[in-house]
């Protein structure tokens, strides 16, 4: 029986009041406080992208200046930490092993229940949040070398938050084009107003646990196959097309056993994505470097993209921010299985903003429901149930 008054998934249910960002997903449009995405990508780097989700504003040089500064200034993770970390299984998902970590700084960094006053100081938020952002990183890249048996690559703090994550994941300073890269990656993914996982920080938030407790349950919705975990099976899928000449074979076989195409269809958008556009922009200007580490998937991704939007473009299906976010990532020699990880990375701002943005006006969530078990029925003892 359905009933109208429940909506599955709660699909176009407003639940909150948001000033952080905006979606037109009939043009294909994502602003950030405003500003077109297109516009932030190109002008600025994630650290000015992630105080103005924060404070809401563009920052002036000097609150710029300090908030980076205090990232590079914590990057550094407490080794109690790392020992905790040491004892993980190593064939475990690096999701898993995030939420776990994240979940853990709240004991090592204990931020106590926030006064009426903290929860109005905008500085002291900024502060809080800073922390986790800067350490997730550490966290990440920390493991992808403790798996395999190496020491951790200790952060430097002459480097950008992007140019950083790279060095420690493979030992060296990155190439100057990567690091731009990443680090539009990570103002793409920074923030997409209430998804599965922001709406996680909301309900979290309410009932005003810390934010290592809202992080951990964010990172934990977030790693689903069905939200964040897409752009690794984007690579996966590419890797079983194999060629070009099998893209549209393996297409069509997918439509006719109505499985699902990595990478293409959003809730929200009815065209394309635009952060995927700009994505597919990046992957182009890879390409005319040189830069490009296995061009063949790359042309596997192009051909699928544009067969894809010939069978699928009419029913508003075109390819998202995972399709093209994965096949980058690949490209600059990081393991698929960290993909979602850097997603989490970069989205932390976001789920920060909205930590921040619900502390400001707090109501607990406590949706109701509509029952539909038994009606009151006698106890039946256990003496007198038989088969």
């Amino acid at each position: 029986m359905t009933d109208a008054t429940v909506v599955p998934g709660l699909e176009g249910v407003p639940a909150t009041h948001s000033a952080i960002s905006h979606i037109d997903g009939t043009a294909g449009l994502l602003s950030y406080r405003g500003y077109p995405i297109a516009e932030l990508v190109a002008q600025s780097h994630y650290e000015e992208v992630a105080l103005l989700l924060l404070d809401g504003e563009l920052p002036k040089a000097k609150d710029l200046e300090r908030f980076d500064a205090g990232l590079r200034a914590h990057r550094q993770i407490k080794y109690n930490v790392r020992e905790i970390m040491k004892f993980l299984p190593v064939t475990g998902h690096p999701m898993d092993m995030l939420h776990c970590a994240i979940a853990s700084l709240g004991m090592f960094y204990p931020q106590q229940e926030l006064s009426d006053a903290e929860r109005d100081n905008a500085s002291h938020l900024d502060a809080m949040a800073m922390r986790i952002i800067a350490r997730i990183p550490t966290i990440v890249a920390m493991w992808d070398q403790m798996r395999f048996g190496n020491d951790p690559i200790p952060p430097r703090s002459d480097l950008s938050h992007a140019a950083n994550f790279l060095y420690m994941l493979h030992g060296r300073e990155p190439d100057p084009l990567h690091a731009r890269i990443l680090d539009a990656c990570f103002i793409l993914h920074a923030e997409h107003t209430i998804n599965a996982s922001t709406f996680s920080v909301l309900v979290s938030t309410s009932t005003l646990t810390n934010p290592y407790h809202v992080i951990a349950g964010a990172v934990g919705t977030l790693a689903g196959p069905l939200h964040g975990g897409a752009n690794q099976r984007v690579v996966e899928m590419l890797e079983e097309i194999g060629s070009v000449d099998n893209v549209v074979p393996f297409l069509e076989a997918r439509l006719a056993a109505k499985e699902k195409i990595w990478g293409f269809g959003h809730r929200v958008y009815k065209t394309t994505d635009p952060r995927a556009a700009i994505l597919k922009e990046m992957m182009e200007d890879l390409a005319q470097a040189g830069h490009l580490r296995q061009s063949r998937q790359f042309a596997i991704a192009r051909a699928l993209e544009e067969a894809a939007a010939e069978r699928l473009g009419s029913k508003g299906i075109h390819a998202n921010v995972d399709f093209y976010s994965g096949v980058l990532y690949h490209e600059m020699g990081i393991r698929s299985d960290l993909f979602t990880p850097i997603f989490a990375m970069a989205r932390s701002v976001g789920w920060l903003a909205h930590w921040r943005e619900q502390l400001s006006n707090n109501r607990i969530f406590r949706p109701t429901q509509n029952y539909t078990g038994a009606s009151t029925r006698a106890y039946q003892p256990l003496s007198e149930r038989h088969a």
